[in-house]
């Protein structure tokens, strides 16, 4: 009984100044550790951080123009050309221009550096303030025009000839369109508005009686506007030809930017992932030229900048 009595009150005691100590020093240390792997775990964050804002500040943002469906191709054929030609060490990342905006005030943005590409087609004007890499990215089907009319036009227009029909219809162009001289200087009458948007209501209403479109274009147009216009339709029988080449341009102060571009394009014609990119965004008009035979109208093109060699158009037409 009495050793019973005397262990409980030992139970009760408290430890003995040594066992104090030491664990006074346990929590010492433990909140040491603790506090220790809390500042090693914020600073392996930061470190990450760090990490990551070195690479967002090494990565090149390419903002280009014109943005929407019809040009989505231009920027992945650019994408292509930058993937081919890139160092191990580069990153690019292409951002669309978020304000719509004309073809001259692109030019305007890209010569400020605002912009770092445009794809548009060539004219002196360009030519004289921007510097072109030499590639016609959509192998002269641009300059193949088709033409969006309204439907109830469609027996009309197939019963003209070539004279009737730069005589009376009224093609139109949004003003700033290097197209618009070509047009102009072979005759045709045409009416403008500053708007693209705009000439679809303007068709509509019977301002003008057609609206020429590149062969790669007028689908997307169609679609995109039918619900809209839904009288507005794809004529059937004529198109015009022009060389009218679109290139990319760049700043002039940006030649290294030109030299990626142009070499990327270079590597990607020579193991033939640019034609595959092509055919491949383009396989419906093309199965559109094989399906309407159009009777094709030439047309000189006066602002072709000298030295512009034909282009080959054999991956979806075969002019002979």
């Amino acid at each position: 009984m009495h050793t019973m009595v005397i262990l409980m009150r030992l139970n009760r005691e408290p430890p003995s100044r040594p066992v104090r100590v030491r664990r006074a020093a346990f929590r010492a240390t433990r909140w040491v550790w603790t506090h220790v792997l809390r500042w090693v775990g914020l600073a392996a964050l930061l470190v990450c951080a760090f990490s990551g804002r070195v690479a967002t500040a090494g990565e090149q943002v390419i903002r280009y123009f014109p943005v929407g469906p019809i040009y989505d191709y231009r920027w992945k054929l650019l994408d292509l050309a930058l993937d081919h030609a890139r160092d191990l060490d580069e990153s690019f990342r292409l951002q669309p221009y978020a304000e719509e905006i004309t073809q001259n005030r692109a030019m305007s943005l890209l010569q400020s550096g605002d912009l770092e590409v445009i794809a548009l087609g060539t004219n002196p004007e360009r030519e004289a303030q921007l510097m072109p890499i030499r590639f016609d990215i959509l192998r002269g089907m641009v300059g193949f025009r088709v033409f969006l009319i309204r439907g109830s036009d469609q027996a009309r227009i197939a019963r003209m000839n070539d004279t009737e029909l730069r005589q009376r219809l009224t093609f139109g162009l949004q003003r700033d369109w290097a197209d618009l001289p070509i047009m102009t200087a072979n005759g045709y009458k045409v009416e403008t508005s500053i708007d693209y948007a705009n000439l679809f209501a303007m068709l509509d209403a019977g301002r003008f009686d057609a609206f020429p479109r590149g062969i790669n274009e007028i689908a997307m147009d169609l679609a995109s506007h039918h619900e809209a216009y839904p009288r507005l339709a794809m004529e059937r029988t004529k198109a015009l030809y022009f060389p009218f080449p679109i290139y990319f341009w760049v700043n002039k102060g940006n030649p290294a930017l030109a030299q990626k571009i142009e070499h990327g394009l270079a590597l990607s014609l020579k193991d033939g992932s640019f034609k595959r990119l092509f055919l491949t965004y383009h396989a419906e008009e093309i199965a559109a030229m094989r399906k309407y035979h159009r009777h094709v109208i030439r047309l000189a093109n006066p602002n072709l900048p000298a030295g512009v060699s034909e282009t080959d158009t054999t991956w979806w037409w075969d002019q002979k």
